[in-house]
């Protein structure tokens, strides 16, 4: 069994798979990561130790209180709350996981959207004892809208607290009804389901005999089972040039290097390409892996792009192949995701971070808003609000080269940035 087992994970590269949970206040998020580190073996025996003598254990003494594992703020703690995105990584035989535990308060909203924008799968958790009757919370819907909106490719439901309701089957089909309606609302195509405890263990990583009527995968079978590839790694190359390397300029055969992390496709040594937006060409004459030469180089390596021609290529330029078609404008429409305590002001500029692009740009316009009761977009003029989302247009000082983010998030994703206090304001995604 266990050679079978080599050959599969040989023939099968998993890679790495990154998550981030979601749904309301209390829902579990924190005790089901502590959960999965624990019953994968990922938890040091200090660890299991120090959370043990906490002050702030809120499980009966017997038990060990796994929330405590992600929950590492002294507030947090304090609250029995999370506030802060807390990432904790463990591994199987199958399969490594960068994990993110997001808070579910409404007031750190903008928390979620920043573990959720590196992330590819979303467990959304719904405590079974509070929407027994079906119906969901605003911060379950909310949370579900974002992970569509920023294109995870994943949203697994885990049905918490099912040992509350008494495993009732009754109640787990009232909330997966209720989510397939949800679903279809926000535009979720398809969604896995589980019902479990996450503070008993059932269904997490060892299957439960508490529910005889569920007959589908538990959790982490489930996440090691499904695809690690995104539609970005297949789209066309992206290289924002992060850092520009000269030495030898004094000699015949002085060295020009382009460094960055290249996404998407990968690059070969002869490809033509372009860099934009001056929409010069060449061909790559090297590629460079810390100090040695390489053939090609795949999506998300770090490499340095020597091209065989001299020309102009500064930070914040993008490589792309010479065939690529991609938008180059300056105006242009975008989902804002509002981070900032302080409201957007159009009549101000900010700065517009798009990789290792900068450039001033201002808000022209907002035209629609997410009803977070109703999750459509409704007609708006206003401004955005913390934690507000609104479709609008954006006039940048500078040419930038667009891609649509569900296609190509490196160059389909931006922020922007508070001129005066240096604060990240707004989240935004092209469409």
């Amino acid at each position: 069994m266990n050679a079978i087992n080599d050959a599969w994970v040989s023939a099968h590269d998993t890679g790495v798979l990154r998550l981030i949970t979601a749904g309301s206040v209390d829902d579990g998020k924190s005790t089901l990561i502590g959960r999965l580190l624990y019953d994968s073996k990922g938890v040091f025996a200090d660890q299991m130790a120090s959370i043990a003598r906490s002050k702030y254990k809120r499980v009966a003494a017997d038990e060990v209180d796994l929330a405590l594992l992600t929950d590492g703020l002294e507030a947090e703690r304090e609250q029995g709350i999370t506030i802060d995105v807390a990432y904790r990584y463990f591994a199987t035989p199958l399969r490594k996981f960068i994990i993110a535990d997001a808070p579910g308060h409404e007031q750190y909203t903008r928390n979620m959207v920043t573990g959720a924008s590196t992330a590819q799968v979303a467990i959304v958790l719904v405590d079974a004892s509070r929407a027994a009757d079906g119906r969901l919370l605003p911060q379950t819907k909310r949370h579900s809208a974002l992970a569509h909106l920023l294109g995870l490719q994943h949203v697994v439901v885990a049905v918490n607290k099912m040992d509350l309701v008494g495993w009732d089957p009754q109640v787990f089909e009232r909330i997966r009804q209720s989510y397939a309606e949800l679903a279809e609302t926000v535009g979720i195509g398809h969604f896995h389901i589980i019902p479990m405890s996450a503070l008993k263990g059932d269904n997490v990583v060892e299957p439960s005999e508490n529910t005889p009527w569920y007959d589908g995968p538990t959790l982490l079978s489930l996440l090691e089972s499904l695809p690690s590839g995104t539609a970005a790694t297949q789209a066309s190359s992206r290289f924002f040039v992060q850092w520009v390397i000269r030495h030898g300029g004094h000699n015949i055969n002085d060295f020009r290097g382009y460094a960055g992390q290249l996404a998407g496709a990968g690059l070969r040594v002869g490809d033509e390409v372009k860099v934009l937006p001056s929409g010069q060409t060449a061909r790559i004459a090297r590629l460079l892996s810390f100090d040695q030469d390489v053939g090609q180089a795949n999506g998300g390596e770090s490499v340095t792009i020597v091209l065989d021609r001299d020309i102009d290529v500064s930070r914040g330029d993008l490589i792309v192949p010479a065939d690529a078609q991609i938008r180059l404008e300056r105006e242009f429409d975008a989902e804002l995701c509002w981070l900032d305590q302080q409201a957007l002001n159009p009549a101000r500029p900010y700065w517009l971070k798009q990789g290792t692009r900068l450039t001033q740009a201002r808000v022209k316009a907002v035209h629609t808003r997410r009803d977070i009761q109703t999750l459509h977009d409704v007609a708006w003029n206003g401004v955005l609000d913390m934690n507000d989302i609104g479709h609008a247009t954006l006039l940048a000082r500078d040419i930038l080269a667009l891609d649509p983010y569900t296609q190509h998030p490196a160059t389909g994703a931006f922020i922007l940035i508070d001129a005066a206090t240096h604060q990240t304001v707004a989240a935004g995604m092209v469409r």
